[in-house]
């Protein structure tokens, strides 16, 4: 099976559908499929549900579909970053479903794995808890997480081969390995891409069986929220 596409928008043609469950990987602007977000902003589907961790900033990453107002629903741990989403969430345009960010990361891996729901003590008596059965073992309180599946899952990673093995770099790595994994069909960008038997196979995170189309983007922006300095001391 091929899963070498030549560009993002071919790799997404004809499988974006409207009202869709979508995974973007990255935590903050680090280890965000920038082109693949890119790509499905110019399919103009519509009412999605993003599982990501923050929705990017704004004109940037999952901002750009906040822009276009694609997105229906979130499901993340921290927004603190993006106006348009404050706007959106305040005036009832967008939906939030907000997870601790621990609980966020195992309802992902759940879901890749196969196990339905969960138990965890992380949110037991706040607003998170509402609505969620909660059970007792050994005399403590725990709330029951469901695990998350995406239709689409979007992913960053460093280098990849052609069987869609993949590797990641040091903090980009993030929620990529996870989502890659929860995805009916997985789709990953790949910095630098090489022939089968060319990555140590120890060095491989998430193997190609998870991975079901690659574009190649080479020279990726690598761009940050902020920049923080200090000023420079006088010799």
């Amino acid at each position: 099976m091929r899963k070498v596409y030549a560009n993002a928008d071919e790799a997404l043609a004809g499988v974006a559908k409207d009202g869709m469950m979508i995974m973007a990987g990255g935590f903050g602007l680090c280890g965000i499929p920038e082109t693949l977000i890119e790509a499905l902003r110019k399919t103009g589907v519509k009412g999605l549900t993003v599982v990501s961790n923050n929705a990017g900033v704004d004109g940037i990453g999952l901002g750009v579909l906040l822009e276009t107002g694609q997105i229906k629903k979130m499901i993340s741990s921290y927004v603190g970053e993006n106006k348009i989403f404050a706007s959106l969430y305040l005036s009832g345009k967008l939906e939030l479903e907000f997870n601790p960010q621990g609980t966020m990361a195992e309802r992902i891996r759940a879901g890749g794995a196969g196990i339905p729901a969960f138990f965890t003590r992380t949110g037991v008596g706040t607003i998170v808890a509402e609505g969620k059965e909660i059970r007792d073992f050994n005399n403590e309180a725990f709330v029951m997480e469901t695990g998350l599946v995406a239709d689409i899952s979007l992913v960053h990673a460093w280098k990849g081969d052609t069987e869609g093995n993949l590797v990641y770099r040091k903090t980009a790595r993030n929620f990529n390995p996870m989502m890659a994994t929860a995805g009916r069909l997985t789709i990953a960008e790949v910095e630098y891409l090489v022939q089968p038997g060319e990555i140590d196979p120890d060095h491989i995170i998430t193997p190609g069986i998870f991975v079901q189309r690659i574009v190649h983007v080479p020279n990726a922006e690598k761009r940050i929220e902020s920049r923080t300095t200090r000023k420079r001391v006088a010799a």
